[in-house]
């Protein structure tokens, strides 16, 4: 049996080290949408972000010393929670300007899909990817 390839994670400017971390397939409901049954009513939406952090500080086994998953879920729950948004484009907007905003975060990709949508369709959305320019 062959082992497995080693994932190799892409240089990040100016980070000794890094590490990645994500939460995948968020499922929130949020009123999204240009038409007008969309703006009537919540929809499924499947949120997954992953993003590539500075290690600045030992871990040391503290919560004080990472990026909380808590933290993240609930800053995109209060995205979704400040109202109608038109876009997923808009939403993958707001979260990935949310993600940036803590400065250990040189990276994220940030993935939006609308699940009902389209009836012939699993998904439809957006992926974005924002980079620190340092």
């Amino acid at each position: 049996m062959t082992q497995p390839t080693p994932l190799r994670l892409s240089p990040l400017a100016g980070a000794k080290a890094a590490r990645r971390l994500f939460v995948h397939d968020l499922m929130i409901d949020a009123s999204i949408g240009i038409h007008g049954y969309e703006q009537n009513g919540d929809q499924r939406v499947r949120i997954n972000i992953e993003f590539d952090v500075r290690d600045e500080a030992p871990v040391n086994d503290s919560i004080a010393n990472v990026i909380s998953y808590d933290d993240i879920v609930a800053g995109i729950k209060a995205i979704v929670a400040q109202g109608h948004i038109n876009l997923v484009e808009t939403l993958a907007d707001r979260i990935g300007d949310f993600c940036m905003a803590d400065r250990r975060v040189v990276r994220a990709r940030i993935r939006v899909e609308k699940l009902d949508a389209i009836r012939e369709a699993r998904s439809v959305g957006v992926e974005i990817e924002r980079v620190t320019s340092d």
